[in-house]
Protein backbone atom coordinates (compact mmCIF):
# COMPACT_ATOMS: atom_id res chain seq x y z
CA UNK A 1 0.00 0.00 0.00
CA UNK A 2 2.76 2.44 0.97
CA UNK A 3 4.74 1.58 -2.17
CA UNK A 4 1.64 2.19 -4.29
CA UNK A 5 1.11 5.58 -2.70
CA UNK A 6 4.75 6.45 -3.25
CA UNK A 7 4.65 5.39 -6.90
CA UNK A 8 1.47 7.42 -7.43
CA UNK A 9 3.13 10.41 -5.82
CA UNK A 10 6.28 10.07 -7.94
CA UNK A 11 4.20 9.63 -11.08
CA UNK A 12 2.10 12.69 -10.29
CA UNK A 13 5.25 14.73 -9.67
CA UNK A 14 6.68 13.62 -13.00
CA UNK A 15 3.47 14.39 -14.88
CA UNK A 16 3.22 17.75 -13.17
CA UNK A 17 6.76 18.70 -14.12
CA UNK A 18 6.19 17.56 -17.71
CA UNK A 19 2.99 19.57 -18.08
CA UNK A 20 4.51 22.67 -16.48
CA UNK A 21 7.32 22.45 -19.02
CA UNK A 22 4.80 22.08 -21.83
CA UNK A 23 2.97 25.10 -20.44
CA UNK A 24 6.08 27.23 -20.74
CA UNK A 25 6.37 26.21 -24.39
CA UNK A 26 2.72 26.90 -25.21
CA UNK A 27 3.02 30.45 -23.90
CA UNK A 28 5.17 31.28 -26.92
CA UNK A 29 2.83 29.79 -29.53
CA UNK A 30 1.04 32.66 -31.26
CA UNK A 31 -2.73 32.26 -31.12
CA UNK A 32 -4.72 34.56 -33.39
CA UNK A 33 -7.79 36.34 -32.09
CA UNK A 34 -10.78 36.81 -34.36
CA UNK A 35 -12.38 40.17 -35.00
CA UNK A 36 -15.58 40.17 -32.96
CA UNK A 37 -18.86 41.74 -33.99
CA UNK A 38 -21.19 41.95 -30.99
CA UNK A 39 -24.85 42.78 -30.58
CA UNK A 40 -28.26 42.26 -32.17
CA UNK A 41 -27.95 41.96 -35.94
CA UNK A 42 -24.22 41.26 -35.88
CA UNK A 43 -24.65 38.07 -37.95
CA UNK A 44 -25.88 40.28 -40.82
CA UNK A 45 -22.96 42.64 -40.36
CA UNK A 46 -20.61 39.67 -40.54
CA UNK A 47 -22.23 38.66 -43.82
CA UNK A 48 -21.61 42.14 -45.19
CA UNK A 49 -17.95 41.91 -44.24
CA UNK A 50 -17.45 38.42 -45.70
CA UNK A 51 -19.13 39.44 -48.94
CA UNK A 52 -16.42 42.04 -49.43
CA UNK A 53 -13.53 39.61 -49.07
CA UNK A 54 -13.76 38.25 -52.59
CA UNK A 55 -14.21 34.53 -51.83
CA UNK A 56 -15.02 32.30 -54.80
CA UNK A 57 -17.74 30.41 -52.95
CA UNK A 58 -18.61 30.15 -49.27
CA UNK A 59 -19.76 27.01 -47.47
CA UNK A 60 -22.13 27.51 -44.55
CA UNK A 61 -21.98 24.59 -42.11
CA UNK A 62 -24.94 24.32 -39.77
CA UNK A 63 -27.59 21.99 -38.36
CA UNK A 64 -31.08 21.21 -39.61
CA UNK A 65 -32.81 23.04 -36.76
CA UNK A 66 -30.86 26.25 -37.34
CA UNK A 67 -31.75 26.18 -41.00
CA UNK A 68 -35.41 25.30 -40.35
CA UNK A 69 -35.84 28.12 -37.82
CA UNK A 70 -34.63 30.69 -40.34
CA UNK A 71 -31.70 31.82 -38.23
CA UNK A 72 -29.46 32.03 -41.29
CA UNK A 73 -31.56 34.76 -42.93
CA UNK A 74 -29.65 37.87 -41.82
CA UNK A 75 -26.34 36.31 -42.82
CA UNK A 76 -27.49 34.92 -46.17
CA UNK A 77 -29.39 38.09 -47.07
CA UNK A 78 -26.23 40.10 -46.48
CA UNK A 79 -24.12 37.68 -48.52
CA UNK A 80 -26.61 37.84 -51.39
CA UNK A 81 -26.79 41.63 -51.24
CA UNK A 82 -23.00 41.75 -51.40
CA UNK A 83 -22.87 39.49 -54.43
CA UNK A 84 -21.22 36.56 -52.63
CA UNK A 85 -21.83 32.99 -53.80
CA UNK A 86 -22.61 30.45 -51.07
CA UNK A 87 -23.99 26.97 -50.45
CA UNK A 88 -25.45 25.52 -47.26
CA UNK A 89 -24.59 22.17 -45.67
CA UNK A 90 -27.23 21.85 -42.95
CA UNK A 91 -26.94 18.23 -41.88
CA UNK A 92 -24.68 18.54 -38.84
CA UNK A 93 -25.87 16.81 -35.67
CA UNK A 94 -24.61 16.86 -32.06
CA UNK A 95 -21.08 15.55 -31.45
CA UNK A 96 -19.99 16.30 -35.06
CA UNK A 97 -19.80 12.61 -36.06
CA UNK A 98 -17.08 11.74 -38.53
CA UNK A 99 -19.45 10.33 -41.21
CA UNK A 100 -21.21 13.72 -41.40
CA UNK A 101 -17.89 15.57 -41.34
CA UNK A 102 -16.82 13.37 -44.29
CA UNK A 103 -20.04 14.26 -46.08
CA UNK A 104 -19.35 17.93 -45.44
CA UNK A 105 -15.83 17.54 -46.86
CA UNK A 106 -17.21 16.00 -50.05
CA UNK A 107 -19.85 18.75 -50.28
CA UNK A 108 -17.20 21.43 -49.86
CA UNK A 109 -14.99 19.92 -52.57
CA UNK A 110 -17.91 19.37 -54.95
CA UNK A 111 -18.83 23.06 -54.74
CA UNK A 112 -15.21 24.26 -54.87
CA UNK A 113 -15.59 26.36 -51.72
CA UNK A 114 -12.68 28.43 -50.49
CA UNK A 115 -14.15 29.71 -47.20
CA UNK A 116 -16.47 28.39 -44.50
CA UNK A 117 -18.96 30.02 -42.16
CA UNK A 118 -19.61 27.90 -39.06
CA UNK A 119 -23.14 28.72 -37.94
CA UNK A 120 -24.62 27.00 -34.89
CA UNK A 121 -23.57 25.35 -31.67
CA UNK A 122 -20.26 23.76 -30.88
CA UNK A 123 -20.82 20.75 -33.14
CA UNK A 124 -21.35 22.87 -36.26
CA UNK A 125 -18.33 25.02 -35.45
CA UNK A 126 -16.10 22.04 -34.72
CA UNK A 127 -17.27 20.29 -37.90
CA UNK A 128 -16.56 23.41 -39.95
CA UNK A 129 -13.03 23.58 -38.56
CA UNK A 130 -12.44 19.90 -39.30
CA UNK A 131 -13.77 20.32 -42.84
CA UNK A 132 -11.59 23.39 -43.42
CA UNK A 133 -8.35 21.67 -42.45
CA UNK A 134 -9.23 18.31 -44.06
CA UNK A 135 -10.04 19.89 -47.44
CA UNK A 136 -6.88 22.00 -47.44
CA UNK A 137 -4.67 19.04 -46.57
CA UNK A 138 -6.58 16.30 -48.42
CA UNK A 139 -6.53 14.18 -45.28
CA UNK A 140 -9.17 12.18 -43.43
CA UNK A 141 -10.28 13.80 -40.14
CA UNK A 142 -8.88 10.86 -38.17
CA UNK A 143 -5.43 11.63 -39.58
CA UNK A 144 -5.69 15.19 -38.30
CA UNK A 145 -6.48 14.32 -34.67
CA UNK A 146 -3.80 15.67 -32.35
CA UNK A 147 -1.57 18.73 -32.53
CA UNK A 148 -0.59 20.50 -35.76
CA UNK A 149 -1.23 17.55 -38.10
CA UNK A 150 -2.12 19.65 -41.14
CA UNK A 151 0.80 21.07 -43.13
CA UNK A 152 -1.32 23.44 -45.22
CA UNK A 153 -3.35 26.31 -43.83
CA UNK A 154 -7.08 25.52 -43.62
CA UNK A 155 -9.73 27.31 -45.64
CA UNK A 156 -10.72 30.67 -44.13
CA UNK A 157 -13.21 30.19 -41.32
CA UNK A 158 -15.82 32.59 -39.93
CA UNK A 159 -18.15 31.81 -37.03
CA UNK A 160 -21.63 32.63 -35.77
CA UNK A 161 -22.38 30.80 -32.49
CA UNK A 162 -26.03 30.20 -31.69
CA UNK A 163 -25.38 29.05 -28.12
CA UNK A 164 -23.35 30.63 -25.34
CA UNK A 165 -21.19 27.75 -24.23
CA UNK A 166 -18.42 26.20 -26.29
CA UNK A 167 -16.39 29.30 -27.13
CA UNK A 168 -15.37 27.46 -30.30
CA UNK A 169 -15.55 30.72 -32.23
CA UNK A 170 -12.21 31.72 -30.67
CA UNK A 171 -10.48 28.41 -29.93
CA UNK A 172 -7.70 26.38 -31.54
CA UNK A 173 -9.53 23.05 -31.21
CA UNK A 174 -12.17 21.07 -33.04
CA UNK A 175 -13.80 18.13 -31.24
CA UNK A 176 -15.39 15.48 -33.45
CA UNK A 177 -16.75 12.05 -32.60
CA UNK A 178 -15.80 8.65 -33.96
CA UNK A 179 -18.89 6.38 -33.90
CA UNK A 180 -16.74 3.33 -34.61
CA UNK A 181 -14.58 3.67 -31.52
CA UNK A 182 -17.17 5.61 -29.44
CA UNK A 183 -14.49 8.18 -28.70
CA UNK A 184 -14.02 11.88 -29.30
CA UNK A 185 -11.07 13.13 -31.31
CA UNK A 186 -9.53 16.56 -30.93
CA UNK A 187 -7.88 18.46 -33.77
CA UNK A 188 -5.64 21.27 -32.49
CA UNK A 189 -4.14 23.97 -34.69
CA UNK A 190 -3.98 27.74 -34.10
CA UNK A 191 -4.81 28.27 -37.77
CA UNK A 192 -8.38 26.96 -37.30
CA UNK A 193 -9.28 29.93 -35.11
CA UNK A 194 -11.97 31.80 -37.11
CA UNK A 195 -10.95 35.10 -38.71
CA UNK A 196 -14.15 36.86 -37.63
CA UNK A 197 -17.08 35.95 -35.39
CA UNK A 198 -20.50 37.45 -34.71
CA UNK A 199 -22.01 37.26 -31.22
CA UNK A 200 -25.66 37.92 -32.04
CA UNK A 201 -27.99 37.54 -29.04
CA UNK A 202 -31.04 37.54 -31.32
CA UNK A 203 -30.03 34.05 -32.45
CA UNK A 204 -30.12 32.76 -28.88
CA UNK A 205 -33.49 34.02 -27.61
CA UNK A 206 -35.31 30.86 -28.71
CA UNK A 207 -33.03 28.39 -26.98
CA UNK A 208 -34.85 26.04 -24.57
CA UNK A 209 -33.99 26.61 -20.90
CA UNK A 210 -32.27 23.21 -20.64
CA UNK A 211 -29.86 24.08 -23.47
CA UNK A 212 -29.29 27.56 -22.02
CA UNK A 213 -28.39 25.90 -18.72
CA UNK A 214 -26.08 23.23 -20.13
CA UNK A 215 -24.23 25.54 -22.50
CA UNK A 216 -23.87 28.19 -19.82
CA UNK A 217 -22.34 25.66 -17.45
CA UNK A 218 -20.05 24.55 -20.28
CA UNK A 219 -18.72 28.11 -20.51
CA UNK A 220 -18.35 28.27 -16.73
CA UNK A 221 -16.40 25.00 -16.75
CA UNK A 222 -14.04 26.38 -19.40
CA UNK A 223 -13.38 29.46 -17.30
CA UNK A 224 -12.88 27.59 -14.03
CA UNK A 225 -10.62 24.86 -15.39
CA UNK A 226 -8.50 27.46 -17.17
CA UNK A 227 -8.22 29.48 -13.96
CA UNK A 228 -7.27 26.63 -11.61
CA UNK A 229 -4.94 24.75 -13.96
CA UNK A 230 -1.17 25.01 -14.07
CA UNK A 231 -0.98 26.85 -17.40
CA UNK A 232 -2.85 29.92 -16.20
CA UNK A 233 -1.41 33.28 -17.26
CA UNK A 234 -2.36 36.84 -16.30
CA UNK A 235 -4.19 37.10 -19.62
CA UNK A 236 -6.13 33.84 -19.22
CA UNK A 237 -6.89 34.73 -15.58
CA UNK A 238 -8.41 38.04 -16.62
CA UNK A 239 -10.58 36.40 -19.25
CA UNK A 240 -11.61 33.56 -16.93
CA UNK A 241 -12.56 35.86 -14.07
CA UNK A 242 -14.54 38.10 -16.41
CA UNK A 243 -16.41 35.07 -17.72
CA UNK A 244 -17.19 33.79 -14.22
CA UNK A 245 -18.53 37.16 -13.13
CA UNK A 246 -20.74 37.50 -16.20
CA UNK A 247 -22.07 33.96 -15.89
CA UNK A 248 -23.03 34.26 -12.24
CA UNK A 249 -24.75 37.57 -13.00
CA UNK A 250 -26.59 36.50 -16.15
CA UNK A 251 -27.04 32.74 -16.54
CA UNK A 252 -30.01 32.47 -14.20
CA UNK A 253 -31.61 35.47 -15.93
CA UNK A 254 -31.16 33.95 -19.41
CA UNK A 255 -32.45 30.60 -18.12
CA UNK A 256 -35.64 32.12 -16.67
CA UNK A 257 -36.19 34.76 -19.37
CA UNK A 258 -34.83 33.59 -22.69
CA UNK A 259 -35.93 36.77 -24.45
CA UNK A 260 -33.71 38.99 -22.30
CA UNK A 261 -31.31 40.33 -24.92
CA UNK A 262 -28.96 41.95 -22.41
CA UNK A 263 -28.48 38.68 -20.52
CA UNK A 264 -28.09 36.74 -23.75
CA UNK A 265 -25.44 39.13 -25.05
CA UNK A 266 -23.49 39.02 -21.79
CA UNK A 267 -23.63 35.23 -21.79
CA UNK A 268 -22.32 35.22 -25.37
CA UNK A 269 -19.44 37.43 -24.26
CA UNK A 270 -18.82 35.20 -21.24
CA UNK A 271 -18.60 32.15 -23.48
CA UNK A 272 -16.13 33.93 -25.74
CA UNK A 273 -14.02 35.15 -22.82
CA UNK A 274 -13.94 31.62 -21.40
CA UNK A 275 -12.88 30.41 -24.84
CA UNK A 276 -10.00 32.89 -24.85
CA UNK A 277 -9.04 31.66 -21.38
CA UNK A 278 -8.94 27.93 -22.05
CA UNK A 279 -7.40 28.34 -25.49
CA UNK A 280 -4.33 29.65 -23.67
CA UNK A 281 -4.58 27.79 -20.33
CA UNK A 282 -6.37 24.56 -21.38
CA UNK A 283 -8.87 22.51 -19.38
CA UNK A 284 -8.79 19.56 -16.96
CA UNK A 285 -10.44 16.42 -15.63
CA UNK A 286 -14.00 17.68 -16.05
CA UNK A 287 -13.46 17.79 -19.80
CA UNK A 288 -11.47 14.57 -19.86
CA UNK A 289 -14.35 12.70 -18.21
CA UNK A 290 -17.06 14.50 -20.16
CA UNK A 291 -15.45 13.60 -23.47
CA UNK A 292 -15.72 9.91 -22.52
CA UNK A 293 -19.41 10.32 -21.61
CA UNK A 294 -20.01 12.03 -24.95
CA UNK A 295 -18.15 9.39 -26.92
CA UNK A 296 -19.85 6.38 -25.29
CA UNK A 297 -23.31 7.67 -24.33
CA UNK A 298 -23.66 10.74 -26.59
CA UNK A 299 -24.22 12.86 -23.50
CA UNK A 300 -24.37 16.55 -24.51
CA UNK A 301 -20.99 18.02 -23.66
CA UNK A 302 -22.26 20.96 -21.64
CA UNK A 303 -24.53 18.73 -19.57
CA UNK A 304 -21.68 16.28 -18.87
CA UNK A 305 -19.43 19.16 -17.79
CA UNK A 306 -22.15 20.56 -15.52
CA UNK A 307 -22.67 17.20 -13.83
CA UNK A 308 -18.97 16.52 -13.26
CA UNK A 309 -17.78 20.02 -12.33
CA UNK A 310 -18.75 19.93 -8.63
CA UNK A 311 -17.15 16.54 -8.03
CA UNK A 312 -13.84 17.34 -9.73
CA UNK A 313 -13.60 20.72 -8.02
CA UNK A 314 -14.16 19.15 -4.60
CA UNK A 315 -11.39 16.66 -5.29
CA UNK A 316 -8.99 19.39 -6.42
CA UNK A 317 -9.97 21.90 -3.73
CA UNK A 318 -7.16 21.13 -1.21
CA UNK A 319 -4.55 22.42 -3.69
CA UNK A 320 -6.55 25.28 -5.26
CA UNK A 321 -8.05 26.93 -2.18
CA UNK A 322 -6.67 30.37 -2.99
CA UNK A 323 -7.87 30.17 -6.58
CA UNK A 324 -11.34 29.09 -5.52
CA UNK A 325 -11.41 32.01 -3.09
CA UNK A 326 -10.69 34.44 -5.94
CA UNK A 327 -13.47 32.85 -7.98
CA UNK A 328 -15.86 33.27 -5.04
CA UNK A 329 -15.11 36.97 -4.89
CA UNK A 330 -15.63 37.42 -8.62
CA UNK A 331 -18.87 35.45 -8.46
CA UNK A 332 -19.94 37.69 -5.55
CA UNK A 333 -20.71 34.79 -3.24
CA UNK A 334 -18.31 35.91 -0.49
CA UNK A 335 -16.54 38.92 1.02
CA UNK A 336 -12.89 39.95 1.08
CA UNK A 337 -12.74 39.85 4.88
CA UNK A 338 -13.45 36.10 4.88
CA UNK A 339 -10.69 33.50 4.94
CA UNK A 340 -9.62 31.69 1.79
CA UNK A 341 -10.97 28.42 3.19
CA UNK A 342 -14.40 29.93 3.82
CA UNK A 343 -14.48 31.59 0.41
CA UNK A 344 -13.41 28.39 -1.34
CA UNK A 345 -16.20 26.45 0.32
CA UNK A 346 -18.68 29.18 -0.58
CA UNK A 347 -17.70 28.88 -4.22
CA UNK A 348 -18.11 25.10 -4.17
CA UNK A 349 -21.53 25.56 -2.56
CA UNK A 350 -22.41 28.21 -5.16
CA UNK A 351 -21.67 25.77 -7.99
CA UNK A 352 -23.98 23.21 -6.38
CA UNK A 353 -26.69 25.84 -5.98
CA UNK A 354 -26.31 27.12 -9.53
CA UNK A 355 -26.68 23.59 -10.90
CA UNK A 356 -29.79 23.09 -8.75
CA UNK A 357 -31.31 26.40 -9.89
CA UNK A 358 -30.73 25.42 -13.52
CA UNK A 359 -32.23 21.96 -13.18
CA UNK A 360 -28.94 20.18 -13.81
CA UNK A 361 -29.17 16.55 -12.60
CA UNK A 362 -26.72 15.24 -10.04
CA UNK A 363 -26.47 11.88 -11.79
CA UNK A 364 -25.88 10.64 -15.33
CA UNK A 365 -28.76 8.30 -16.20
CA UNK A 366 -26.84 6.52 -18.97
CA UNK A 367 -23.83 5.65 -16.78
CA UNK A 368 -23.27 1.97 -16.07
CA UNK A 369 -21.03 0.57 -13.37
CA UNK A 370 -19.44 -1.89 -15.79
CA UNK A 371 -18.24 0.98 -18.00
CA UNK A 372 -16.54 2.96 -15.25
CA UNK A 373 -13.05 1.38 -15.34
CA UNK A 374 -12.63 2.02 -19.08
CA UNK A 375 -14.14 5.50 -18.83
CA UNK A 376 -11.70 6.38 -16.03
CA UNK A 377 -8.74 4.87 -17.87
CA UNK A 378 -9.49 6.89 -21.01
CA UNK A 379 -10.15 10.07 -19.01
CA UNK A 380 -6.87 9.79 -17.13
CA UNK A 381 -4.98 9.17 -20.35
CA UNK A 382 -6.52 12.25 -21.95
CA UNK A 383 -5.86 14.43 -18.92
CA UNK A 384 -2.35 13.19 -18.23
CA UNK A 385 -1.18 13.58 -21.82
CA UNK A 386 -2.64 17.00 -22.50
CA UNK A 387 -4.10 18.90 -19.57
CA UNK A 388 -2.32 20.91 -16.83
CA UNK A 389 -4.50 19.61 -14.01
CA UNK A 390 -3.83 21.05 -10.54
CA UNK A 391 -4.14 17.73 -8.67
CA UNK A 392 -3.53 14.37 -10.29
CA UNK A 393 -5.84 11.37 -9.97
CA UNK A 394 -5.03 7.71 -10.11
CA UNK A 395 -7.39 5.59 -12.17
CA UNK A 396 -8.92 4.29 -8.93
CA UNK A 397 -9.63 7.82 -7.72
CA UNK A 398 -11.10 8.76 -11.08
CA UNK A 399 -13.33 5.68 -10.96
CA UNK A 400 -14.60 6.69 -7.52
CA UNK A 401 -15.38 10.21 -8.72
CA UNK A 402 -17.25 8.94 -11.78
CA UNK A 403 -19.10 6.46 -9.57
CA UNK A 404 -20.57 9.37 -7.62
CA UNK A 405 -22.74 10.29 -10.61
CA UNK A 406 -24.23 6.84 -11.06
CA UNK A 407 -28.03 6.93 -10.93
CA UNK A 408 -29.04 6.19 -7.36
CA UNK A 409 -30.64 2.88 -8.27
CA UNK A 410 -27.33 1.76 -9.78
CA UNK A 411 -25.01 2.92 -7.02
CA UNK A 412 -23.47 -0.03 -5.16
CA UNK A 413 -24.62 -0.29 -1.57
CA UNK A 414 -21.88 0.26 1.02
CA UNK A 415 -20.41 -2.88 2.51
CA UNK A 416 -21.50 -3.88 6.06
CA UNK A 417 -18.02 -3.00 7.29
CA UNK A 418 -18.24 0.52 5.88
CA UNK A 419 -21.74 0.98 7.32
CA UNK A 420 -20.46 0.00 10.72
CA UNK A 421 -17.59 2.48 10.47
CA UNK A 422 -20.02 5.28 9.69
Amino acid sequence: MISNLMSDSVRAAGLGALMRGAGLVTRFIPIPQPTLLVGPGSSGRLGQAIAGFGHHKILIVTGTNVSRLGLLKDLTDALTAGGAQFVVFDEMTPDAPIPLVEKGIDFCKAHDCDAIVAFGGGSSMDAAKAIAVAVANNKHPRQLAGYFKGLRAPLKIYAVPTTAGTGSEVTVAAVISDPDSHKKLVIVDPRIVPKMAALDPLLMTGLPPSITAATGMDALTHAIEAFVGNWATPYSDGMALSAVGLIFENLRVAYKDGKNLAAREKMALASTYAGFAFTRANVGYVHAISHQFGGLYHTPHGLANAIMLPFVLKYSSPVITERLALLALRAKVGHEDESSEVLAQKFLDAIDQLNADLGIPTCLDALREADIPELAKAACHEAHTGYPVPRYMTQAVCEDIIRQVLPKAKKPAPSPRRRKAV
